[in-house]
């Protein structure tokens, strides 16, 4: 497998990670200020601690989103992910697991998204070479989503 191999492609998939208090309805409160601007959440990790919380989120609309968070002082980092739209769940997490693997590629964290608008299951990664696994899954047969095509 060629790994030097460049895909071209359109905007990775961004996601934010924003700091939220440990309490109820924070994160409903960071979901209804995305909702008044139109911006759906289509993606959430969430991990907390005993006074703060991390919510890591895929929006519909990241630039709108971030000049929310800059804009109203909301702390926030990114990071690009690659996302995968899958055919069948158990086969092709197994499938897309096992060619990360081969290629030496670690994977820093995953969850899934909501689903696609064409139904498929849509498994979202952060990785330690963007470039280099969006090439080796590319090369492997899988449907790569980027930001467009979740933007709904």
């Amino acid at each position: 497998m060629d790994s030097n191999l460049v895909i071209d492609h359109s905007a990775p998939v961004r996601q934010f990670s924003v700091m939220l208090p440990n309490r109820a309805g924070a994160f409903a409160a960071l979901v209804k200020l995305l909702r008044t601007s139109g911006i759906e959440v289509v993606g959430v990790s969430v991990q907390d601690s005993r006074d703060a919380t991390v919510a890591r989120i895929v929006v519909s609309d990241p630039d709108a989103a971030e000049h929310i968070f800059m804009e109203k002082g909301i702390p926030y980092t990114t990071c690009e992910l690659v996302v995968i739209a899958m055919r069948e769940s158990g086969p092709g997490l197994l499938q897309c697991l096992d060619t990360l693997m081969v290629a030496e590629t670690n994977i820093d964290f995953a969850y899934s998204l909501m689903p696609s608008p064409e139904g498929h299951a849509l498994l979202a990664m952060h990785v330690e070479d963007f470039e280099f696994a969006v090439s080796v899954l590319h090369q492997s047969g899988f449907k790569l989503m980027y930001q467009e095509d979740i933007s709904r």
